[in-house]
């Protein structure tokens, strides 16, 4: 626990809850000290009987209990679009490893205050809104270690003879522009991180093998990866690594709803749990998957690796 005369009170500990219960027994002890000195004074107990109570039986089964330290114990997290799909997968994948986390996302259903999750509601097109963002961040967990960028929005289908330019432009600024500005933002912080920086960009199967009709959303994908393998190129020297993930065909998104699979699998003569598995491993795949991919991508599994791209897709034979 510090004492700032610029910052106030600062407690740290292993995790968000811990430093919040340094927080809180501060907060206690100091009014039990201040009703003591209004009626005499306040005295501690002696030395002899804090060592019994600290080394009791049951107190240090208590701490041996807590001595586990999860991987990303210490480290904070930024997730864009963290509200649901795979974004909220990545958030939860992260917090459930240590992390604390700060979802970002346009949509309210993000708002949220808890021990270790800080939910900002925020368009990330809007630079102030992600300087906002970035600023809660530091000052409720002293920083970010790791990003990871999972906003994106698709377009409805529409062949490049029929550009909407306006959706063209929409699309662009979430699903590239965004990104750009949220990495230049970022880099002092994780530049900072003691443990490495790691970024993560959730990009598609759509910018290594792009399909008719979804001109603006492979073009912004594709601007997205070409981005993150500069922020690879520029950012090894400040030991943060840049990675790129490439899902596809993950159904329990927003994206997806019963009745779109129901006529997607329809088109191919398939049941809908078939058209799920339309893969070269035949397995479906899953927010969850794609979520646990992103943490161990910021694990010390992958401390050797940057500006890799690797796919969630059941293996697709136009990108193989």
């Amino acid at each position: 626990m510090i004492l700032d005369p610029a910052l106030g009170m600062v407690t740290a500990g292993r995790t968000a809850r811990d430093a919040r219960i340094a927080q809180d027994i501060y907060r206690h002890t100091v009014a039990v000290v201040e009703a003591a000195e209004r009626v005499g004074a306040y005295q501690a107990l002696p030395e002899a009987d804090i060592f019994d109570v600290e080394y009791w039986e049951l107190e240090q089964a208590k701490l041996r209990r807590g001595a586990a330290r999860p991987p990303f114990a210490g480290e904070v997290a930024l997730v864009t679009g963290a509200a649901s799909g795979i974004g909220r997968a990545c958030a939860d994948a992260l917090r459930a490893s240590g992390a604390a986390v700060v979802g970002v996302d346009i949509d309210p259903r993000v708002a949220c205050d808890a021990d270790g999750y800080l939910g900002v509601e925020a368009d990330v097109t809007e630079p102030t809104a992600i300087d906002t963002a970035i600023a809660r961040a530091a000052d409720r967990f002293g920083g970010v270690d790791i990003v990871v960028a999972a906003a994106g929005v698709f377009p409805p289908t529409r062949l490049l003879k029929d550009l909407d330019l306006a959706a063209w432009r929409r699309t662009m600024a979430v699903n590239a522009d965004s990104i750009a500005y949220l990495f230049s933002r970022l880099h002092p912080f994780l530049a900072l991180a003691p443990r490495g920086g790691r970024a993560v960009l959730i990009a598609s199967k759509n910018a290594p093998a792009p399909g008719p009709g979804a001109a603006p959303y492979s073009a912004s994908k594709a601007a997205a990866v070409q981005l993150a393998r500069v922020a690879a190129l520029e950012w090894a020297a400040d030991g943060i690594r840049v990675n790129i993930v490439h899902p596809d065909a993950v159904f329990d998104t927003g994206l997806w709803t019963a009745e779109l699979l129901r006529e997607r699998a329809q088109r191919y003569g398939m049941s809908v749990d078939e058209y799920k598995r339309r893969n070269l491993l035949g397995v479906e795949v899953t927010s969850a998957g794609v979520g646990a991919l992103v943490a161990t991508l910021c694990s010390e599994v992958f401390a050797a690796t940057t500006g890799a791209q690797v796919t969630v897709d059941g293996g697709n034979d136009r990108v193989i």
